[in-house]
């Protein structure tokens, strides 16, 4: 029998050092998303089944958490993306005619986690432009997202882009059933040549050779050349190169510090994503801490086809890559019921400062503040004075 304090695998508790780490990284997130003009908006954690999972939801499927509504007896499902429902929000709520900036900041839950340390309730932090076709929206996504993960204190960032765009060209007059599509784009990802070959069997000479061409287009600037001579010269293919080439030369002259490369066979997620794509990665990280990139078919099942572009990532993760900062700095005052003691720490308190009252015969206890200064009396004055 287990105990009854043990949480499921993959779900934890965050306790108080890390919750204002987080807390803190969230509103920095939420005020640089504002910076740039986003709206905040805040989706239900349930909704019916087949909203979290309609259109480019429905990859979600094993993700997602079901159960049954005790009111009206429909499946109700656990958001497991935020994405989709802020599709809705813009197609059906907002319904505006122009340019939509949304933003959103939240838990979602998945019902297996994403590699063997992670958690299966991320909080889930993302952006979104709807009504805008042009790169200058990609662009801004990016940029938002880089100045989100600076502003939260990392450095040595490389952004990794790629284009849904390149295969689906090179597959365009190309018969193959689901099942076989699913499993190139599996081994395209996990760059597995001896799968790619076998599932290539009886496809056009430039249709094989592009696509394991695609195993070995990953690195710098290099790769885009290298891609214009090996890939097919197909319409939408080097439409797709040209975009990453514009993407790319704005983002290293906007952040001369990160690096830009390039992983044209990086498909996870390849269902959602309908253009330019992009993944950003943190020195001595193997994992991305942002996926992003465009989705223009995302609001097509709740009635609106219009552009949209965004990312999204997670602040629990995004915190164990950032030093903690020490403890909060803060100030100890005795407990009394002296009204001018009581003003005293009042004041000290709509200046912004945290004072913790040692509560009587509790007078030494430390817990996640650090007390570098007391509040004290002195020739009948209350004064902060430094430990």
């Amino acid at each position: 029998m287990s105990s009854a304090w043990l949480l499921p695998e993959h779900i934890a508790d965050v306790l108080p050092a890390q919750a204002r780490r987080i807390e803190e990284l969230r509103r920095v997130l939420l005020d640089t998303a504002r910076g740039y003009g986003y709206e905040l908006v805040m989706p239900p954690l349930l909704e019916h089944l087949e909203s979290l999972l309609s259109g480019t939801g429905r990859e979600l499927d094993l993700r997602t958490f079901k159960l049954v509504d005790q009111l009206s007896g429909r499946m109700l499902g656990v958001r497991a993306d935020t994405t989709p429902q802020v599709a809705r929000i813009d197609a059906h709520l907002l319904n505006r005619a122009g340019v939509t900036r949304l933003c959103y900041c939240g838990p979602v839950l998945h019902t297996r986690p994403a590699g063997a340390l992670g958690s299966r309730e991320p909080l889930q932090f993302g952006a979104e432009i709807y009504g805008h076709g042009g790169l200058e929206a990609d662009l801004e996504a990016q940029d938002l997202a880089l100045d989100c993960l600076q502003h939260a204190g990392l450095s040595g960032l490389m952004v990794d882009l790629a284009d849904a765009r390149i295969v689906r060209g090179l597959l365009a007059d190309v018969p193959l059933d689901a099942l076989r599509l699913a499993q190139v784009y599996a081994a395209l990802a996990a760059k597995d040549v001896a799968a790619l070959t076998d599932l290539s069997h009886g496809l056009q000479g430039e249709v094989t050779q592009g696509l394991r061409a695609l195993l070995s287009l990953y690195g710098g600037v290099e790769v885009l050349a290298a891609a214009r001579t090996q890939l097919p010269a197909h319409p939408v293919v080097t439409a797709a190169l040209d975009d990453l080439a514009w993407l790319a030369s704005h983002l290293r002259h906007a952040h001369p510090e990160v690096r830009v490369g390039f992983d044209l066979a990086d498909l996870s997620g390849y269902a959602y994503y309908s253009g330019a794509r992009f993944a950003i990665y943190a020195a001595g990280s193997s994992d991305s801490l942002v996926r992003g990139g465009r989705y223009d078919e995302v609001g097509a099942v709740f009635g609106r086809n219009r552009p949209a572009v965004g990312f999204s990532l997670d602040l629990k993760a995004i915190v164990e890559q950032v030093r903690p900062n020490g403890r909060h700095a803060a100030i100890r005052a005795p407990w009394g019921e002296a009204p001018e003691l009581r003003a005293a720490v009042r004041r000290l308190r709509e200046q912004g400062e945290t004072v913790v009252c040692a509560l009587p015969g509790h007078d030494h206890e430390v817990q996640e503040f650090d007390c570098d200064r007391e509040l004290r009396a002195e020739g009948g004055q209350w004064v902060v004075k430094p430990l």
